[in-house]
């Protein structure tokens, strides 16, 4: 699978995708995502980051020309342009249906999509805005991250995707992924630095005061 630095990936099981033959059209119906579920984006060393898409991340996304692919690259299945592919934010998360059926290397993923033998979905998206909030964790020396995405500046592609997942979801792009987190663990030791400083100026003060 290509990366490219500007997007971020996520990868789903395609547990709530329906296939169904109507009209001569071989259709691919369901989520891309669902939204207010979190899902473990990054863990190490007692340091957690959990992720959630807010159910309105897509209503200022342009969807009127997203496309379907295969592991984010090659072929195209469906589009939205051509009215092959409608991708919309419900009240679960985001719908897709595609339509296969327009050539014969579509139909021939509809059949493994039908068949089991692909099972799961990518998105690749950019981020405009977000929230994060910090917790510790129960375990000692535990900390968790949660990274709600409020905004998706622009979704690329939808993709059905070869690779098997961890769990709900896993990171595809890792090299963007791990500059996410890299973010978010600078932030994190930018706050341990301020509080060093501000308790060493309290022990000058109290020194001072003696």
């Amino acid at each position: 699978m290509p990366v490219k630095s500007d997007r971020e990936y996520r990868r789903f099981l395609l547990t709530e995708l329906e296939t169904r033959e109507e009209n001569n059209e071989k259709i691919v119906d369901g989520y891309a995502t669902v939204f207010n579920e979190e899902y473990t984006l990054y863990s190490y060393a007692g340091y957690e980051v959990r992720e959630s898409f807010d159910p309105a991340s897509f209503n200022e996304t342009d969807l009127s020309d997203v496309i379907m692919q295969y592991d984010h690259e090659g072929h195209v299945f469906a589009r939205g342009s051509n009215g092959t592919l409608t991708v919309k934010p419900d009240a679960h998360g985001l719908r897709i249906r595609a339509n296969l059926g327009g050539t014969q290397i579509g139909a021939q993923l509809f059949e493994e999509i039908k068949g089991g033998y692909t099972t799961k979905m990518s998105i690749g998206f950019t981020v405009k805005t977000q929230e994060r909030t910090e917790e510790r964790g129960e375990d000692a020396g535990r900390t968790i991250v949660h990274r709600k995405i409020t905004g998706v500046k622009k979704l690329y592609d939808v993709s059905a995707v070869s690779l098997p997942a961890n769990d709900a979801t896993e990171i595809s792009a890792r090299n963007f992924g791990e500059g996410v987190i890299a973010e978010i663990e600078e932030e994190r030791l930018a706050s341990l630095e301020r509080q060093r400083r501000i308790k060493k100026i309290q022990i000058l003060i109290e020194m001072g005061g003696n």
